[in-house]
């Protein structure tokens, strides 16, 4: 009977709060759902605390267990700040990372499903860019009994999947960063790899797919999309081809339109939407553009092409 009343509870804390909070269905892929029978999990955003611009973000399972809890400077997509804690459907701690700006830096911990610690790591920022890049170090790591593999960054690692079945790569640690030859697979795209690393830099990676097909690659495992000429040449067709709507123009509307599109293994754009909206002309204007964009070059991993979801902010703006 417990998880009926949960989600009773549930239910009715939606109906109470109906004018101080949104309600969101959605798939483990992230794919917004309309029908909560169709979920895989509930998000629930609700307005700041008194005294804080920050949204209340909560995440339950079907059962009605809590899944997510942290702070978001926006409605929705989520942009968290601060310390975000991640549930296990048993209701278990899984995951507690720290956001600044939508991104992961500090420390992070992560735990086993029967509550004891797995992995600890940081995230430091890399101050020699201007874009959010990140660079992360495991500090510890332990088994499922408590047994510390990984102490103080220095150890041989064992990376598991996420039930904890199998483990998917394995290598030797040095002062938090990858040392020596790294084995592993990825599922997903029915790859194997062993790769060198040299004080955390990939100095060279072979993959091998599921039919013995190998691919060479070196300095990094995944490799962004990117459009031909970068994202001035981007933004320099963006000006080109971009017309201010009429209606826009005379009434002073301006603003920043966020796009979110996919970049397909052959390097054309699909899935093309709209995730924060100004008006319905300037949407359009921006969704036309991205339509009729020309083939990016598309994103990589393990030296594969694979499909990358992608976010671009257009703005409109009046001199």
């Amino acid at each position: 009977m417990r998880p009926i009343l949960i989600t009773a509870f549930l239910f009715i804390t939606s109906l109470c709060f109906a004018q101080r909070q949104n309600v969101y269905f959605l798939k483990n892929n992230g794919e917004y759902v309309k029908i909560r029978d169709s979920a895989d999990y509930i998000r629930i955003v609700r307005e700041p605390d008194s005294a804080s611009v920050l949204y209340n973000v909560f995440e339950y399972y079907p059962n009605g267990h809590g899944k997510l809890i942290g702070k978001s400077s926006v409605i929705d997509p989520p942009k968290f700040e601060g310390t975000c804690i991640r549930y296990y459907a048993n209701g278990g701690k899984q995951l507690v990372s720290n956001y600044k700006g939508g991104q992961l830096i500090g420390d992070e911990y992560e735990f086993y499903p029967n509550g004891k610690p797995y992995k600890a790591g940081k995230y430091t920022e890399d101050i020699n860019h201007n874009t959010a890049i990140h660079n992360y170090q495991i500090t510890a790591e332990y088994d499922s009994l408590g047994t510390a593999l990984v102490t103080d960054g220095n150890g041989y690692y064992k990376g598991y999947d996420d039930k904890f079945k199998m483990i998917i790569e394995d290598g030797n640690l040095k002062n938090g960063k990858r040392d020596g030859e790294w084995k592993g697979k990825n599922s997903a795209l029915n790859i194997s790899y062993v790769e060198t690393y040299d004080n955390g830099n990939l100095v060279s990676g072979i993959s091998t797919g599921k039919n013995g097909d190998i691919v060479k690659y070196s300095k990094t495992r995944d490799v962004e999309p990117t459009y031909k000429g970068g994202l001035k040449a981007f933004y320099n067709y963006l000006g080109r081809n971009i017309h201010y709507p009429d209606y826009e123009k005379s009434h002073n509307i301006q603003g920043k339109v966020l796009v979110l599109f996919v970049v397909e293994k052959d390097g054309s754009l699909t899935d093309i939407k709209i995730l924060e909206h100004v008006s319905e002309n300037l949407d359009a204007e921006a969704l036309r553009a991205i339509k009729e964009s020309p083939n990016w070059i598309p994103g990589t991993r393990y030296g594969r092409p694979v499909r990358v979801q992608y976010t671009v902010p257009i703005g409109f703006t009046l001199n």
